[in-house]
């Protein structure tokens, strides 16, 4: 269930889960297929696809695991690689008849590896931008505040636009979503603050905001301190006050129920009382979570 009008890119095929690394390791393709076409069925819009390092180590795999799930399903694969040479293995498998005449998406474009915009000349492409890293006199640095995020998403979706004929449509910006327990920094607060400042700027009107909402439960025990479900309701939270601001996609796993939260719900209120914390206090109020 999706109440939120999210557009869901599931996050599934992907060895950090362990059936899908078993799955993967014994080159099953038919239970690669069964997984894809369930995360359909449960509404994800586009499979978001790496299998890790095997892409670099055995290209052909690679290959045949795309040419797979793209003969069971008919959404776009997002291909999930910084690497410019696997994204061109991967561009280059993709065939676009399979996914309704529909643009795969290269996952993980960033300022500090901007080579990846020059596979255009094999096909055009969504593409997904990652807003943590920046380039600073010729260095890449991790943007830790809400105008570093912003400033560099900005940037990177007008240079799309500009010198690669990018749609403002076709750029997704990912803000980066971090586990809570260790978000000591509150990058989740500057994440809010860059969605904020996004969703606003009308220079920026049809692009879309994402971030990987899965991220943010790691860690922490399955049951709240209330009963409910712990990490579901994390990633509730965070999207209750993210979708207002202009987040409008999700990499996630489709059949977790992503819903607006209440006012006076538990995890709700515990969250946001996260949220403008920093160091070890962050520790002591995450434990209120699951600490009756």
């Amino acid at each position: 269930m999706n109440e939120l009008n999210l557009t869901i890119i599931s996050d599934r095929i992907n060895p950090g889960f362990k059936s899908t690394k078993a799955l993967l390791d014994a080159g099953d393709m038919a239970g690669l297929q069964a997984l894809a076409k369930k995360q359909v069925e449960l509404g994800a819009a586009a499979l978001d696809f790496t299998i890790g390092a095997r892409a670099s180590d055995d290209p052909q795999f690679l290959v045949e695991a795309i040419r797979a799930v793209q003969d069971a399903v008919d959404v776009p694969l997002c291909f999930d690689y910084p690497s410019a040479a696997i994204q061109e293995v991967c561009l280059k498998a993709y065939d676009e008849g399979k996914a309704r005449g529909r643009k795969p998406i290269v996952n993980s474009v960033a300022e500090t590896r901007w080579e990846i915009m020059d596979l255009l000349k094999i096909r055009p492409f969504t593409v997904m931008v990652m807003a943590s890293e920046r380039l600073d006199g010729g260095v890449g640095k991790p943007n830790t505040s809400g105008p570093e995020i912003a400033g560099t998403a900005r940037r990177a979706a007008l240079r799309l636009v500009r010198e690669h004929g990018v749609a403002i449509d076709d750029i997704i910006i990912d803000v980066s979503i971090s586990a809570l327990v260790s978000d000591m920094a509150g990058m989740n607060r500057s994440a809010l603050e860059a969605i904020g400042t996004l969703g606003s700027d009308p220079d920026l009107r049809g692009m879309h905001i994402s971030g990987g909402i899965t991220n943010i439960g790691q860690q922490l025990p399955a049951k709240a301190a209330d009963g409910t479900d712990l990490k579901r309701q994390l990633q509730c939270a965070f999207l209750t006050l993210a979708v207002p601001l202009g987040m409008d996609m999700v990499l996630a796993t489709p059949s977790a129920e992503l819903r607006a939260l209440p006012e006076g719900n538990f995890v709700f209120e515990t969250f946001k009382q996260v949220l403008p914390l920093s160091g070890t206090d962050v520790l002591r109020a995450v434990r209120k979570l699951y600490r009756k």
